[in-house]
């Protein structure tokens, strides 16, 4: 039965967590396994690896075989590089002595290698943060202030709106007292007409004037026909 080093998915949609196993290598990928070695949590940054030295480095001198994505998180853990020095002192070409030691001058390494490069992504981190909080503070500045500018506008269109409410008021107030000052005048007129009355008098009396000295005029041409007969009489 040939066994393989594989990962076996679980999580949920979208993040996704892996077992690392040792499965027979006609099981399907997430049927059964033999045992489980490790777990891979690719959602962190740097991934967390989680992997039991002892068991996986078993299967690896027993002639376990590896998938790629396997391959590489062993490499990763120096499982791999281990089994290696291993086949080397088997084959006799260094002692186990010298090859515990080439192994841990390398754990050394990559896990100074790991704390580094985990100091730079959380300074990274800790940077974009500050920078995102900054651009954050100004976009809530120009809000502010566009909030304000916005108030003083409706502030002033509202005091324009009750000035001019003022100004209708007032006009309004001016019209209603307009009318009743002309309405004294209009009264008043009706005692401006009756002054052709008092025109009318002249003129009935003006033909009375006139009737006057028509009827006095033959009593004046009278006289002298009577004072004519008279004298006519007289020279008789």
């Amino acid at each position: 039965m040939a066994t393989r080093l594989r990962l076996q998915r679980h999580g949920k949609k979208g993040k996704p967590f892996y077992h690392i196993v040792a499965a027979d290598a006609r099981a399907k990928r997430d049927g059964r396994f033999i045992e489980k070695i490790g777990t891979y949590n690719p959602n962190t940054n740097p991934a967390t690896i989680d992997v039991v030295h002892d068991r996986a480095l078993y299967w690896l001198q027993v002639g376990a075989e590896m998938t790629h994505t396997a391959r590489a998180i062993l490499k990763y853990k120096g499982v791999v590089y281990h089994n290696h020095l291993l086949n080397g002192v088997k084959k006799g070409a260094l002692t186990e002595e010298e090859a515990n030691k080439k192994f841990e001058a390398w754990l050394h390494d990559k896990e100074s290698k790991v704390t580094q490069k985990a100091g730079k992504i959380a300074a990274a981190a800790e940077e974009a943060r500050a920078k995102a909080l900054a651009a954050e503070k100004e976009v809530s500045e120009a809000r502010a202030k566009e909030i304000a500018s916005k108030q003083a506008e409706l502030a002033a269109e509202a005091a324009a709106a009750q000035a001019a409410a003022e100004a209708e008021a007032a006009g309004e107030e001016a019209a209603e007292e307009a009318p009743a000052a002309e309405e004294a005048p209009a009264e008043e007129a009706p005692a401006a007409e009756e002054a052709p009355a008092a025109e009318e008098a002249p003129a009935e009396e003006a033909p009375a004037a006139e009737e006057a000295p028509t009827e006095e005029a033959p009593a004046a041409e009278e006289a002298p026909a009577e004072e004519a007969g008279e004298e006519e009489k007289t020279e008789e």
